[in-house]
Parts: structure tokens; C-alpha cells; sequence
């Protein structure tokens, strides 16, 4: 019994000791430093996001299928925050950096209705890079268009990201139905 006790004790401690969220989480990656070229052409870097929670996706302008679903969704749970007075940013990284311009990705972005005060989205940088960001920090899957075509290929995930910047957990970016649980992890990490 006495051995037992130790043993939540410890899982206790590790918890604590490894910031022991106030949610259920699924990853634990640490985002690899950047500094990448917001909408507005100015500069973002992770530690401009220090001290914030956020969530990331990754999609492109040109794109044909998952992308319409994500960015309805981000704009969706862009209300969703507002309504609740929830404090978090949302980081849209561009997977085709080539063609996703800031000025295309703020018409993007206002198509969306995209609140450019706590919605970012990002580019300013080469293919390999973003593809080694995603997959490195986030697991996330980014290749390159198949011969033929210009549709990049993606992961449609949703990272929730703390403020010392590590990915804790990953949410279905194309189905809506995740955003009350978004919403609610969002609200316990706000009060914790």
C-alpha cells in the first residue's frame, strides 16, 4: 500500500513538473524557432508568441478540397473565441509559400472574415521549410504535389499550442463537430 502511494505520488510530481494541463492532451512536441511574413508583410517569430496559447493549422489559397472545410471551421472558432472572450491566437501557415503571397493571403483571409488582430497567417518562406516545420514540430504530413497537379499534400489537423510553445494536442481541422471541444479545452486552460 504504502509503495502504491509513492507511485501516484510520483505521477504527480511528473505531472506537475511537466506543466500538468488542466486538459486532456494527445501530443507533446516542441515548435522548432521561426520567424515567418504575416499577411500584413510584417514579421512573426514563435517567440512573439510566447506567453500565448494558441492553435495552428497548415493550408494553402489554391487548394481544391480540405483547405474549404479548415478555414470555414478556423472562422468558425475565430467566433467562437470572440463569443466566449477567450484569449488565444490562430496561426495559419501557408503550405505553398511560393504562390500564397501576404497580399494573397490577406484576400484569403478576409474571404473568411479572418480578424487579422488574432489571426495570423504565414508564409515568407521556402517549401522544404514549412514541410520540415510541420512535420518535425507538429507530426504533420506536408508533400509535394503530386506530377500534374498544383494541390500540395496536407495534414487537416488543428494544434492546440502552449504558451512555451509546445504542441499538446490535435484536433480534427475539417469537422466542425470538434469545435465545442476545442472551445472547451480553450475555456479550462484560460481559468487554470
Amino acid at each position: 500500500m504504502k509503495y502504491g502511494k509513492l507511485v501516484v505520488l510520483g505521477l504527480i510530481l511528473i505531472l506537475v513538473a511537466c506543466g500538468g494541463y488542466p486538459i486532456e492532451t494527445n501530443m507533446s512536441e516542441d515548435v522548432a524557432n521561426f520567424e515567418f511574413t504575416t499577411q500584413d508583410n510584417e514579421k512573426l517569430s514563435l517567440s512573439d508568441l510566447e506567453g500565448e496559447w494558441w492553435i495552428a493549422d497548415f493550408v494553402f489559397t489554391n487548394c481544391t478540397t480540405v483547405c474549404l472545410p479548415m478555414t470555414a471551421n478556423m472562422s468558425q472558432l475565430q467566433n467562437k473565441i470572440k463569443e466566449e472572450n477567450l484569449d488565444v491566437q490562430l496561426i495559419s501557415f501557408s503550405v505553398d509559400p511560393e504562390n500564397d503571397t501576404p497580399e494573397v493571403l490577406k484576400n484569403y483571409g478576409e474571404s473568411y472574415e479572418a480578424d487579422f488582430s488574432s489571426w495570423t497567417f504565414l508564409t515568407g518562406y521556402d517549401f522544404e521549410t514549412i514541410k520540415e516545420l510541420s512535420i518535425k514540430s507538429f507530426k504533420n504530413l506536408v508533400s509535394e504535389p503530386p506530377e500534374g497537379s498544383n494541390q500540395v499534400t496536407h495534414g487537416t489537423s488543428f494544434f492546440l499550442v502552449s504558451p512555451e510553445g509546445e504542441v499538446v494536442k490535435n484536433y480534427s481541422g475539417v469537422n466542425s463537430s470538434e469545435i465545442p471541444s476545442i472551445i472547451s479545452d480553450l475555456k479550462k486552460i484560460n481559468e487554470s
